[in-house]
């Protein structure tokens, strides 16, 4: 018999009249036991480690508890909540659900198995999810009787306060199922995106420069790790690269991105970093451990901290001084000298970006190096990093040309403090921290759009959503524009040579359409 899994279309309406199982008390398995209680479901507990699921109810009768303490939650509320969890011992429960959800451990014979497990228990119409985070959802399906009932539901941790949900369809999995299951997430109070299921889907996918962009800039030995999640908190991030693989774990991110690379068929766009494998292999974990890029005691400075650009006392000296180009940065630079400097002028035609000061070029950066720049033109040459241009005082990369002067080696970050920025000093890499970033993160979720793993708003909303990310990488597109986004992946893919800065085709040719 085919099953055909349309229970689901019905589960906003009548939350009550439909039972889940949860197989896996985790921390993940228990927050998903949350949310559909709080929605109203009787949910089924089970986990094969003995006594864990009883261990989870009462972790959740006690996070109800701190609920209600804190008046989030009413007592009735949360004694009916409970209430409706129920710890089952045997998979044999499974025939009274209508969905079941796993969340067991990421490993795909394991996975593979308790579903195939589960088929001969279940009533034809209960769909079964997954809650991988970057296992294949078409392999999990392979040898089940009807894998078109199979479907990802991939939650972010903690699931009671993460919004987002990742929709992942396999091969085979029914659209009628996967717009369930999505209807659901809306039902529990989440945001759904679709996701083709792909490695890392879209999360742990466009997620990867993130973290590669800083780990290449710690290899090269271009700054320390405080002043490179300093620059990307300017920048909205609310941790940088550095401290969010601390808190995370490098076994653990090492690990994703590992699985991720090796699913790409060694794609090296995806190659893991020697400088996070050092650290898994000394054991320098991050936060678990008591230190990893930072070191976690009492007393130990906080990750990301970098001092105060000391107070300008003047203006450094200058003939003639000069806005380049026009465009939304040059306008705001404009507008913060203008004040300071009467007979500022304007070079409208420049061709790039940022102060001319007498003979020397504060540049905002086009992905080449100062040094490039520098030689081409044969002057006094500094690059400066993307700017936010709002808010307090933004932590700003910047690096000189090694053929640069001493004097404008000295009056350059000056400027820069000047334009109401706190300098921050690089080696002289490409596209240095905030461009190269950004960069890769719009060629990486441009690439996921062209091969149909996810839309431009779903990537939006799944990295604002999952990983809290100031703005989404299609945001950031229409911010910078698809020509200053291709310039800095050449620039980054000449400098360095290979595959990893290959420039999505969806990219391309949106940059040809400007």
């Amino acid at each position: 018999m085919t099953a055909t899994p349309s229970t689901l279309f019905s589960l906003a309406q009548a939350p009550a009249d439909l039972p889940v199982l949860v197989v896996g008390a985790g921390i993940m398995g228990a927050g998903i036991a949350q949310v559909a209680a709080q929605a109203g479901h009787p949910v089924m507990l089970f986990d094969v480690r003995d006594g864990a699921a009883n261990q989870a109810r009462d972790q959740l009768a006690a996070t109800f508890d701190t609920l209600v303490a804190k008046q989030k939650l009413t007592a009735e509320a949360a004694a009916q909540t409970l209430a409706r969890i129920q710890v089952v011992i045997t998979l044999d429960s499974a025939a009274r659900a209508h969905l079941v959800l796993e969340a067991i451990v990421e490993k795909l014979e394991a996975k593979r198995s308790l579903f195939q497990q589960l088929e001969t228990v279940v009533s034809a119409d209960c769909v079964l999810a997954t809650n991988t985070s970057s296992i294949s959802v078409t392999a999990i399906a392979n040898g089940l009787h009807h894998p078109q009932r199979l479907v990802g539901m991939h939650f972010f941790n903690p699931v009671p306060l993460m919004k987002l949900v990742e929709v992942v369809s396999g091969l085979q999995t029914a659209p009628t199922v996967a717009d369930g299951i999505a209807e659901l997430s809306r039902a529990w109070g989440k945001t759904p995106v679709h996701a083709r299921s792909t490695p890392g889907f879209i999360v742990n996918r466009i997620a990867r420069p993130y973290y590669a962009e800083t780990l290449a800039l710690l290899q090269e030995q271009a700054a320390s790790p405080s002043v490179l999640d300093a620059c990307l908190r300017s920048v909205g991030f609310r941790m940088g690269p550095c401290e969010l693989m601390d808190l995370i774990g490098h076994d653990t991110n090492f690990s994703v991105t590992s699985s991720v690379y090796e699913a790409n068929f060694f794609d090296k766009r995806f190659v893991p970093s020697l400088v996070q494998a050092e650290l898994v292999d000394g054991g320098l974990l991050g936060r678990k451990t008591g230190r990893g890029f930072y070191v976690y005691a009492p007393g130990a400075e906080k990750p990301g901290t970098v001092p105060d650009a000391p107070a300008l006392t003047g203006l450094p000296p200058f003939s003639t001084l000069a806005v380049a180009c026009t465009g939304p940065v040059a306008d705001a630079l404009h507008q913060r000298l203008a004040a300071k400097v009467p007979e500022l002028g304007r070079l409208p035609d420049a061709g790039w970006v940022g102060l001319q000061v007498d003979a020397a070029q504060l540049r905002l950066t086009d992905g080449r190096t100062a040094t490039e720049l520098g030689s081409a033109s044969a002057i006094d040459t500094a690059v400066f990093d993307w700017p936010t241009l709002t808010g307090p005082i933004e932590v700003l990369a910047w690096a000189p040309s090694a053929r640069a002067s001493d004097a404008w080696q000295a009056q350059a970050p000056l400027w820069l403090q000047a334009l109401g920025f706190n300098p921050q000093r690089l080696a002289d890499a490409s596209g240095l921290v905030v461009a190269r970033t950004l960069s890769m993160l719009v060629n990486e979720a441009a690439d996921a759009v062209q091969q149909g793993v996810c839309s431009p708003a779903g990537a939006d909303a799944a990295m604002k959503l999952g990983v809290n990310y100031p703005a989404g990488p299609f945001d950031w597109l229409a911010r910078w524009g698809a020509p200053a986004v291709v310039q800095v992946l050449a620039a980054l893919d000449a400098t360095y040579r290979g595959e990893r800065y290959r420039t999505s085709p969806w990219l391309q040719q949106r940059a040809a359409l400007v």
